[in-house]
């Protein structure tokens, strides 16, 4: 029995596998991966006195010798993170259910979210929990399937080129959605045509296999020119032009076709997300009633478009990443909401807006964080806050608020409180702006 084999059996055995000497499980394989500031081969004997049932390793100098008696729980492989793909792919194989994957510069998450429950109405599905959405993430997704999966939905997520590629040979996906390409990861893709090439690789690797199907927005030229280069593919395009939308109290509401979906996402782009989710839903002939009660079920979290009101504000808080593209949409539609009136003045609500640093755009960083600079500019928002570097140094000749980080944010805010204003938070993970909600 060959050592993939092996690892196989074991997991059957205990479908349950761990890269994390801290979260053990009694009988799962323990990975012991290497990262930039640890290596998991130091916690192997940890893991396994833990609980595990083997710990897969790369480093032979921890393995104790063979007299010692936990000597036959190490299996030694020539790289831990190859071999938990591996494994994976196997599974994957194994089980032999459809599978959608889904990638994207912006709205990969919501899709997804709005997709798995629009899919769950008829199938038992399996789907990328948080952020697992990587060469590590992926693997662990699949992992977690098991046989009473019917179908998967797997997020893939890329800073560079080849990953997504790389990706699509882990989890062999049946259909593949692109939901844009915009300006994200500029600095690993080499610019915006080397953003659309990566996240096409996943239609590369569908157009490689007969019977594969990728669906796509027709109203984005770059998902359809891309469309359009695999000619030998199987395609299912879709529209939101005939999305009709409007504000409510508790979010986006949309028409189409007779139905009226209240859903809870904030934000005209989302209308997008909303027609991914019905195009999937109508090509596995999902009925209209449960499409129309799934969508409307999701409430995003995770600091993804989240609406709060707290004693003195109403937030949209949109934390969780920003690039160039989510930014201007984020803005544009801020400024589209319908003006709420003061309860107490009658005069249209202050809308203010606090906006962190975008990360990971290199060479195009400073032009991109001027030219939302230069948008705030005729907006006419009440206050406009700006957080980290880049920002500040984009801002430096204008009348805004910056700050270097945000618990200097956090401190002005509660020496100055804003009450009344309708906010917008949007910043990358790095930047935590979350943190500033206790002061809003």
């Amino acid at each position: 029995m060959d050592t993939l084999q092996r690892l196989y059996e074991a997991f059957r055995q205990q479908p349950v596998v761990s890269t994390d000497s801290r979260k053990i499980d009694a009988g799962c394989l323990f990975f012991a991966l290497r990262g930039e500031q640890f290596d998991g081969n130091r916690y192997a004997s940890a893991a396994l006195q833990a609980g595990a049932s083997l710990a897969v390793v790369d480093d032979p100098q921890v393995i104790p010798p063979a007299t010692d008696p936990t000597h036959g729980y190490y299996i030694a492989v020539e790289d831990v993170l190859e071999t938990l793909q591996e494994l994976a792919s196997l599974h994957r194989r194994t089980l032999g259910i459809p599978l959608l994957a889904i990638t994207g510069s912006n709205g990969k998450t919501t899709t997804k979210e709005l997709i798995s429950r629009v899919l769950s109405r008829r199938w038992r599905i399996s789907v990328t929990q948080g952020n697992l959405n990587n060469h590590i993430g992926v693997p662990l997704t699949l992992l977690a399937m098991n046989s009473h999966t019917e179908f998967g939905i797997v997020e893939m997520g890329a800073s560079h080129p080849g990953e997504i590629a790389r990706l699509c040979e882990i989890a062999q996906p049946d259909f593949g959605l692109i939901t844009n390409i915009g300006l994200a990861h500029l600095e690993g893709f080499g610019g915006p045509e080397g953003v659309k090439r990566g996240k096409g690789e996943l239609f590369d690797y569908l157009a490689s296999i007969p019977g594969k199907t990728a669906f796509y927005l027709q109203d984005d030229p770059n998902l359809r020119s891309l469309a359009a280069e695999h000619p030998t593919l199987h395609t299912v395009s879709y529209t939101a032009t005939n999305l009709h939308g409007s504000y409510t109290d508790t979010g986006l509401e949309v028409q189409t076709e007779g139905l009226t979906l209240r859903t809870h996402l904030s934000g005209d782009y989302n209308r997008n997300n909303i027609a991914s989710a019905i195009a999937i839903g109508r090509y596995f002939d999902i009925p209209a009633p449960q499409i129309v009660a799934a969508i409307e079920s999701y409430i995003p979290d995770n600091n993804r478009s989240q609406r709060y009101r707290t004693a003195h504000n109403t937030l949209i808080l949109d934390a969780y990443n920003a690039n160039p593209s989510s930014m201007r949409a984020a803005l544009d539609n801020f400024l589209q909401e319908p003006s709420t009136p003061d309860t107490a003045t009658g005069q249209p609500v202050p809308r203010s807006v606090i906006l962190g640093d975008m990360r990971e755009l290199g060479a195009w960083s400073s032009q991109a964080h001027r030219t939302i600079v230069e948008r705030l500019q005729g907006a006419g928002f009440a206050q406009v806050f700006l957080v980290g570097p880049e920002f500040c140094k984009a801002a430096h000749d204008c009348d805004f608020h910056t700050f270097p980080d945000t618990p200097t944010l956090c401190e002005y805010l509660k020496a100055h409180p804003l009450q009344g204003h309708h906010i917008l938070i949007k910043g990358s993970r790095g930047i935590r702006l979350e943190q500033t909600i206790d002061w809003l």
